[in-house]
């Protein structure tokens, strides 16, 4: 085995295991019904049960705003082989802008989306040891782009851009910190997609941006680790 082989997550031949966050709806439902379409087994995490349409999974009830159901999940999968974690479970938060700035809103939306990725990728570590793809994906957003989060809207939503901006540095320390391991770690922007969290007026379908997303994820390397990257595969400045 050569160098640059051994340093890369390995196309797997075949359907491994994947853990979604927040399956039970939305974006994270429709990543976990396309690999389980493909064969995979998906061990789908949400507050509640899932639909009768993902009978076909594994559920693991999970409340990422609470630490102990982030460990009580780690203890449950203990030994547990899986290829690929996908932190998709967020939250928006206020939108009101500085004069709604309200301080227990503004830690949930931090907790949720920027603490909860660290507390699960400590939890899942040796599990993503154990699969042959070892893929960490934090579904982040442009919005947590200093360079281009404001460009082109001037949402009020203070906590949510926040909390983005410092999960994509969680990111690139997850990278550094799990380079060793031959683990790649992502920061994955959705798009504005058509979602109860993104609106009827998002411009991106739910699925275009799904099968965008798990093209990026099925066949990243480690060359792609601690990257930035659009469901398009474009590039997105920090």
């Amino acid at each position: 085995m050569t160098s640059s082989t051994a340093n890369r997550p390995s196309r797997l031949q075949g359907p491994g295991t994947v853990l979604v966050t927040g399956a039970s709806r939305g974006l994270g439902r429709m990543l976990a019904e396309l690999y389980a379409g493909e064969g995979w087994r998906v061990l789908a995490c949400a507050r509640q049960e899932l639909p009768e349409a993902m009978a076909s999974m594994l559920f693991y009830p999970l409340d990422v705003n609470d630490a102990a159901s982030i460990e009580t999940l780690g203890k449950m999968l203990k030994g547990t082989t899986i290829d690929i974690v996908i932190n998709n479970a967020a939250v928006r938060g206020d939108t009101g802008g500085l004069a709604s700035l309200r301080t227990d809103d503004f830690m949930e939306v931090m907790r949720i989306n920027a603490l909860a990725p660290l507390l699960i990728a400590q939890a899942l570590r040796e599990n993503l040891c154990l699969g042959r793809r070892k893929v960490l994906v934090n579904i982040s957003s442009r919005a947590g782009s200093l360079a281009e989060g404001t460009l082109d809207d001037d949402d009020g939503d203070y906590a949510y851009r926040c909390s983005k901006a410092a999960l994509n540095m969680a990111t690139v320390k997850l990278a550094q910190d799990l380079r060793c391991e031959n683990i790649a770690v992502l920061s994955l922007h959705p798009g504005w997609i058509r979602t109860d969290m993104g609106s009827p007026d998002a411009v991106v379908d739910i699925e275009r941006s799904a099968r965008g997303l798990k093209d990026l994820i099925d066949t990243t390397t480690m060359a792609e680790t601690g990257s930035f990257r659009a469901y398009d595969g474009k590039a997105i400045s920090w």
